[in-house]
């Protein structure tokens, strides 16, 4: 397969350093490399004339010709986009089997054929690459050596091997410090990176588990939970392709800037089809960035909103009219504030709110029939009252007012009305925590994090207004204002009652695979959120329950299984579809016990103050040390103290370093860090991410070369979950951690 090897494996004299013998293989490695790339340029130059063919069929001048220019083009264009992802880092792994038979397999970010189709790379999803993964020193599965190879672009700048079985590799070289520990010494920048080259045993089972279901990965800080379920999702994509493109991926993280961390990796494994969503974002159109304060975001949060804002979205809609009057032949008609609440709840029963607009005028038009007694009325019949009606601008107006298509924003805003708010809440929430969202601070003009799952709820209870399809509709308002049980009656139009439509939008936003990272943090009601995205689909769910900034564990915990295995009950059902498949899903579980993030001394300094304040935490272990234990800095001026400690970091680390600080302060030390020369020089060209300030809920999914932690006393005290918080901050360096509080 390789003539370029013959001779690698010859034993070292005793004249060859270990230099001469770095410098050797990697020369070796990157004349198969060189090989690898030319294969990829011709592949991309088919993939382009493949391209360019595929729009030559479009001027066969007839319809098959349309469709096998689509077909061809969309094709060529999914491989192109493959095939340029692959660049960077395309050759990473080797692996040297037992077997004299076998030659060596080359193992890459996609899997590549040479002119004679014989295989030339391996695709790292691909079962032929599982080995290199699987394999150890203890079950070493037929392969040797274990190789890593370390590229900048198309050079190979390093080697690592692991040696798995000694006795048959007594002939084979060893180079390097092992490709693990290399990996992890490594600077970190903006982004997470692939672990593809250096996934380890532990983390492959769970990578490859099986697709049905729902698979479940825990573990302590620093073990590697989101980048292995990151790789899961590339990896479901590969091995059902079909499926998982078809319907989505969406990957749920805490934050945004928790998923512009992670933004790259997935392209990086050469994958573009996958929603990323922060728990903000997950509905269409609204975003949330900002977060309640806790007590506020506690409420929010509860599963007792579910029924708070299911008895909201009946409410009569605040400052539609009361009551309808109008005089009809010899009888004086009314409507009164009974007679409507009697229509509302007949209307509700029939199913949700929006959905009932066609039927709102047929509903009033009935109920004032049946108040007419005038011979003369009578005489004339139904018909002519309908028609009397359906032509009066007052009545029409009325309807429109008293009857509204229904936006889930519009309908959060009513509870800002202490009134309102109080009657719906009866029975359901406390008095306190009434009294906590009757504040001023609970509700602003932009949505919180917090608000998103509320207006999700809203949306379903709601349901969209009837579809229009007719154009007739837009000639003549009246056309199709047809109830089922009267045809000769009519309601009025959708597009009289549009008004904005940005939450209520309920058609089909499922997900054929839904990844939730960090939920250990979601609430009951971002469960239920979270839940409707994949009714029918696999998940991996990841999470550290010593890491929860949610203070119920238990309730989330059900609405959690709920969400998965469970159904969501009474009141659920959406006008197509239910919300929820009750499909018992099988579940897998997987454990990560070793931490790759933190230094030794770092996460020994973490799991102390874990024990001191009583947190019952999961002890990962760490696979290195760097000699250097974290510092608490005790200072008279917090603002010196802090600028000091960044400072060193700076001078002594080459990735980022993050200030991480309590809520209330994190404008003020944004100011200090404005004025620091050696901040600006660090944030040169605008790169934030080289020293980012941010809040500890913030730093949830994130990893840093240092952290400087300020003022960790007020940390842990901000919020009911405060010493979790801390604890997650003192697990995101991977070097150097240093706290600085005032004396």
């Amino acid at each position: 397969m390789r003539d370029h090897d013959e001779g690698i494996g010859r034993p070292l004299t005793d004249q060859m350093t270990a230099e001469e013998l770095a410098q050797r293989e990697v020369a070796a490695e990157q004349e198969f490399v060189d090989v690898v790339y030319r294969q990829l340029e011709s592949s991309t130059r088919a993939a382009e004339a493949l391209a360019k063919e595929g729009h030559g069929r479009a001027r066969l001048g007839h319809e098959g010709g349309l469709v096998e220019r689509d077909a061809m083009v969309f094709q060529a264009a999914k491989r192109i986009a493959t095939l340029n992802a692959a660049h960077e880092g395309l050759v990473f792994g080797r692996i040297d089997l037992k077997d004299p038979t076998e030659a060596p397999r080359y193992i890459g970010r996609i899997g590549l054929r040479d002119e004679n189709r014989d295989s030339l790379l391996i695709d790292w999803r691909a079962p032929a690459a599982a080995v290199f993964y699987q394999a150890t020193p203890a079950e070493p599965q037929g392969v040797v050596r274990r190789r890593v190879l370390r590229c900048s672009g198309r050079r190979v700048v390093g080697i690592e091997d692991d040696l798995l079985d000694a006795e048959a590799g007594d002939d084979l070289p060893i180079v390097g410090e092992g490709a693990l520990l290399a990996q992890l010494s490594r600077a970190r920048d903006r982004s997470m990176h692939s672990i593809v080259a250096t996934i380890q045993a532990e983390q492959d089972k769970a990578i490859r588990a099986p697709a049905k279901g729902v698979v479940e990965i825990s573990g302590g800080p620093g073990t590697g939970k989101t980048v292995v379920a990151l790789h899961r999702a590339a990896f479901l994509l590969y091995t059902d392709r079909a499926r998982y493109e078809r319907g989505g991926v969406l990957v749920v993280g805490p934050s945004g800037v928790f998923m512009r961390y992670i933004e790259r990796v997935l392209p990086s494994l050469g994958e573009t089809a996958v929603a990323l969503r922060s728990l903000g974002e997950v509905v269409d159109g609204i975003r949330g960035t900002r977060h309640d304060a806790p007590d506020v975001a506690a409420v929010k949060g509860s599963r007792r909103m579910a029924e708070l804002l299911r008895r909201t979205a009946r409410q009569a809609v605040p400052g539609a009219p009361r009551e309808f009057r109008t005089f009809y032949r010899d009888d004086s008609l009314v409507l009164s504030g009974r007679d409507l609440a009697r229509v509302r709840r007949s209307l509700l029963s029939q199913g949700k709110r929006n959905r009932q607009v066609d039927r709102v005028a047929t509903a009033l038009v009935d109920a004032l029939w049946r108040q007419v007694r005038g011979e003369r009325a009578l005489e004339r019949g139904r018909e002519d009252f309908v028609d009397t009606m359906l032509s009066d601008d007052k009545f029409l107006l009325f309807v429109r007012e008293w009857w509204p298509a229904l936006d889930a924003t519009e309908v959060l805003r009513w509870l800002r009305d202490p009134e309102l708010l109080g009657r719906v809440a009866e029975g359901v929430l406390s008095p306190d925590d009434v009294r906590v969202l009757s504040r001023p601070d609970a509700w602003h003009d932009d949505w919180s994090v917090e608000d998103v799952p509320l207006l999700d709820e809203l949306r379903y209870q709601l349901g969209d207004p009837p579809e229009r399809n007719d154009p007739d509709e837009e000639r003549d308002p009246l056309a199709h204002l047809v109830d089922a049980n009267m045809p000769e009656l009519t309601t009025i139009t959708d597009r009289e009652f549009s008004g904005p439509r940005t939450a209520n939008r309920t058609e089909d936003d499922t997900y054929a695979h839904v990844l939730v990272d960090e939920a250990q943090d979601l609430s009951p009601m971002q469960w239920r959120m979270v839940g409707r995205r994949g009714p029918t689909a696999t998940w991996t769910v990841v999470g550290d329950p010593a890491q929860s900034s949610w203070p119920f564990p238990e309730e989330a915990a059900a609405a959690r299984e709920e969400a998965l295995f469970g159904g969501a009950g009474e009141g659920e059902r959406s006008g197509r579809r239910n919300q929820w498949s009750w499909t018992r899903r099988p579940r897998h579980t997987f454990h990560l016990g070793t931490n790759y993030r933190n230094s030794a001394e770092i996460y020994q300094h973490a799991a102390e103050y874990a024990a001191r304040v009583g947190l019952d935490v999961d002890l990962p272990d760490a696979v290195r040390r760097t000699g250097v234990a974290p510092a608490e800095l005790v200072v008279d001026d917090l603002e010196a103290g802090v600028r000091k400690a960044v400072g060193e970091l700076l001078d002594e680390l080459d990735g980022t370093v993050g200030i991480v600080v309590p809520v209330a302060m994190r404008e003020e030390v944004a100011r200090w860090t404005e004025g620091w020369p050696e901040v600006a020089e660090a944030r040169t060209g605008g790169d934030e991410a080289r020293l980012p300030v941010l809040t500890g809920l913030d730093t949830k999914g994130l990893e840093f070369d240092g952290i400087v932690v300020v003022d960790p006393q007020a940390i842990e005290e901000e919020s009911a979950t405060g010493r979790a918080t801390l604890y997650v901050v003192l697990t995101r360096a991977t070097q150097r951690l240093v706290t600085v509080s005032a004396r």
